[in-house]
Formats: structure tokens, C-alpha cells, sequence
């Protein structure tokens, strides 16, 4: 039997989905009211029975190893583990990874003592659900000794990602990243031979999805040198010389990688058939069980939304919103269009007196705040009485305090506070 290790990339700075990633690593930004992005690779690897699991990590990683351990706990019978590998110096590495290739050769040390057949290789900040193990059989049968996961693309979107020539059997022949809108790519649409019917709506080529498994001696082969990145430099190396075959992915996938990426695949979840399911039972999204009561609603009216658990809602108005675990939302407030992600914790009465004598907000939405299109994340404090994207009026990008505009989309950060009265 083939004997797996899955490797979990943490990402690096994350600079395109900041502020979220001001404080905490891109998988650790909250996701779909309860979760965290990076629960979604965990939990494709776990349900396609790949439950060997290293995290690798570097920036801005402590809020993302703390959901982490908190989360994942095998049994003692299952030698199944979830582990981070953060980046460290050693006698031989005493500088930070420097690419994704750069961070798992630096941990090759680590995989070996299980003596894996094959690796399985996944970006912490991706939105899918795949069965790893249909993927793995693919890579088996093709005797191509390394597999990239690919998605069909339409001309737009192949300008930002990294996409594949293939011959009509399904083997990559040239890689190329990011061909940008002005290149003439026209030779590079998927062969008729190989599938035609994945052709419709204009999905003409082939992206790479950051998913990848290697036969561990090809891994081994491959980082034997000071190439630092697998979509730029290791895939291009190796087809001078092997085989690699494309296993072609025809569900719903999504790089989470800007602000408004982010905000529309979260308020799709709102939708009546939202294009990711977290309603499967048999290949659950496995999160941090938190044990908080179910949420109350009182008087409200909610309409396309998500409630996750703890929040308590009174009188008031919530349309195509996602609500955040603990989120107090005051009676009068109305959200439309809103990614709110809840609170860490509960204020305590003794907490509320005093906010009251510094003239300070509450955690949460105040009484009478109108919210449209924009992003509250954790522990925001928001007045009574807030006008915020209320207007069609286009806003200035960038940094404004309180809050930031980016993609169009107003993002109040993490522990921000917007006074009683505040009109954005």
C-alpha cells in the first residue's frame, strides 16, 4: 500500500488579503462564520484518508498554530497526526523558506523517518473538496512519477495562474506561470481529443491548482539543488526530463488569494445553492468545536445569511450576510452584504460598565448601525447609530484608520474601533 504524507503549505505574507492578514497568516483568516481557511486542506486529506498531516508555516503564525492544535487530535490508534512545522535555523538552514520547494526541502529532514512512497502537496488557502485518493490512483496508473492538479480556466483567468500544455493522453508537455492578458496563448487551449466537453463557457485551458503529489524519490531528486519555488522553477526542471501527467479537477475551486475573492466566495455560501456545500455529512469540513450555545435571535429578520454558533441578534434586519461565532448584533442594526466574523470571547458586565464610563463601543454591532458591502472582522467595535457603505459613492483605496478600502469592499479591522455616529 502507498504510504502518504500530506504537506500543508502555510502560505507566505498574504500581502493581497490584507488588513485580514495584518495579524495572522492567510489559512488562519475566518471563514464561512466558524471556520478557518486552512480547515478546508486539512479536512480533504483527512476524508481521502491521507491523515499524516504536516503544516508548514512561517508568518504572522501564532493565532494559526493555536486553531491548530486546539483542533486537531488524533487518537492514539489511528497514527494519524496533524504537526507544524514552523521555520527554523539548523546547522545547515539558517535563513527564513524561501519559496514553497525552499520550504519543504528545509523539512525533508523531518519526512523521511516515515519513509513515505508518495507526497501529497497542498496550498493552506485554496477553497475545494477533492478526494485526494481518486488523484493518488490517477497518479499510480499514469506511471508518471509526479501529478499536478489542474482546473479548466476561461482566457481571463488563465492570466493570473500558472497553466499547462497537455498531448492528448493528459500529459503535461510545458508549464507556463502567469502569461499575463497581452500573450498570445492560443496553442495552449486543452486538445480536442482530451476531453471537449470541459470546454464549455469558454474554459479553453488548463491552471494549475498548487496541488501536486510526487513519487518521494522524484520529491528528493527534484529539491536536490537551490531552485526555491515548485510553480516557477521545480515543475519546468522536471519536464526537461519526465513525465508528468495533469489530473484534471471539475468541481468548484477557489483561490482565495484577494479581499474580493475572499468576500464573494464567503456571501455564495449565502446562496440557495452555494457552489461549496459544508451540508456533507460523509465529507465534513472539520473546524475548532468551541461548545458555545446556539445562537438567539430576537424580533429579526434574517434572509440569504448564516448564523454561526453563539451570536445573539435582536430586532434586527440581516440580508446575504455572514454572521461570526459570538457576534452581539443591537437591536435596530441592519447588514446587507456583510462578512462578519464574530468575537473571540464574551464581555463580561464588569467589561461593559467600563466601556460605558470610557465611552467606548461594546464588541459587536450597536443599536441602529447600517452596514452594507463590507468585511467587520474579529472583535470590532461598532457604535450605535454607524452609516458604513451605505452610499454607492466610489471610495478611495487604501488605509483610512478605522478602516481600509480594498477592491472596492470596506474592511473594518480586527479589534478596530468606529464610534458612535461613524459615517464611511
Amino acid at each position: 500500500m502507498p504510504r502518504v504524507i500530506s504537506i500543508v503549505l502555510g502560505g507566505g505574507k498574504g500581502t493581497r488579503l490584507y488588513p485580514l492578514t495584518k495579524d495572522r497568516a492567510k489559512p488562519a483568516v475566518p471563514f464561512g462564520g466558524k471556520y478557518r481557511i486552512v480547515d478546508i486542506p486539512i479536512s480533504n486529506c483527512i476524508n481521502s484518508g491521507f491523515n499524516q498531516i504536516y503544516i508548514l508555516t512561517q508568518f504572522n503564525s501564532a493565532s494559526l498554530h493555536l486553531h491548530l492544535i486546539r483542533t486537531y487530535k488524533f487518537d492514539d490508534f489511528s497514527n494519524g497526526f496533524v504537526e507544524i512545522l514552523a521555520a527554523e535555523q539548523s546547522l545547515k538552514h539558517s535563513g527564513w523558506y524561501e519559496g514553497t520547494a525552499d520550504a519543504v526541502r528545509k523539512n525533508l529532514i523531518h519526512f523521511r523517518n516515515l519513509h513515505p512512497t508518495h507526497y501529497i502537496i497542498v496550498s493552506g488557502d485554496q477553497l475545494y473538496r477533492m478526494d485526494l485518493d481518486e488523484m493518488l490512483r490517477d497518479h499510480i496508473e499514469s506511471k508518471a512519477r509526479l501529478t499536478v492538479a489542474c482546473t479548466t480556466v476561461n482566457r481571463e483567468d488563465a492570466s493570473s495562474f500558472g497553466i499547462a500544455r497537455i498531448d492528448g493522453q493528459g500529459r503535461i508537455t510545458e508549464f507556463m506561470e502567469k502569461p499575463g492578458p497581452t500573450k498570445s496563448i492560443e496553442d495552449w487551449r486543452i486538445p480536442p481529443s482530451f476531453g471537449g466537453d470541459r470546454r464549455a463557457g469558454g474554459r479553453d485551458y488548463l491552471a494549475s491548482m498548487g496541488i501536486y503529489i510526487f513519487d518521494s524519490s522524484l520529491l528528493e531528486e527534484s529539491l536536490d539543488n537551490e531552485l526555491n519555488d515548485f510553480g516557477h522553477e521545480i515543475i519546468p526542471s522536471i519536464l526537461a526530463s519526465e513525465a508528468v501527467n495533469a489530473f484534471v479537477f471539475h468541481g468548484y475551486w477557489e483561490d482565495i488569494g484577494t479581499v474580493a475573492s475572499f468576500y464573494e466566495a464567503n456571501l455564495d455560501l449565502c446562496a440557495i445553492n452555494p457552489r461549496f456545500n459544508f451540508y456533507d455529512e460523509e465529507k465534513p469540513i472539520y473546524t475548532h468545536m468551541r461548545n458555545l450555545a446556539a445562537s438567539k435571535v430576537n424580533f429579526s429578520t434574517l434572509n440569504l445569511s448564516l448564523t454561526a454558533d453563539g451570536c445573539i441578534i435582536t430586532n434586527a434586519s440581516i440580508s446575504r450576510s455572514i454572521i461570526g461565532v459570538r457576534t452581539i448584533i443591537e437591536s435596530g442594526a441592519s447588514l446587507d452584504g456583510v462578512v462578519c466574523m464574530g468575537a473571540d470571547r464574551y464581555e463580561t458586565d464588569a467589561e461593559k460598565a467600563e466601556n460605558l464610563a470610557e465611552h467606548r463601543p461594546h464588541i459587536g454591532i450597536g443599536g441602529g448601525t447600517i452596514i452594507k458591502k463590507a468585511i467587520i472582522d474579529k472583535n470590532a467595535r461598532i457604535g450605535e447609530n454607524c452609516r458604513i457603505g451605505i452610499d454607492e459613492q466610489e471610495r478611495k483605496e487604501g488605509d483610512h484608520g478605522n478602516y481600509h478600502v480594498v477592491d472596492g469592499i470596506i474592511v473594518v479591522p480586527k479589534n478596530a474601533i468606529l464610534p458612535p455616529g461613524t459615517v464611511v
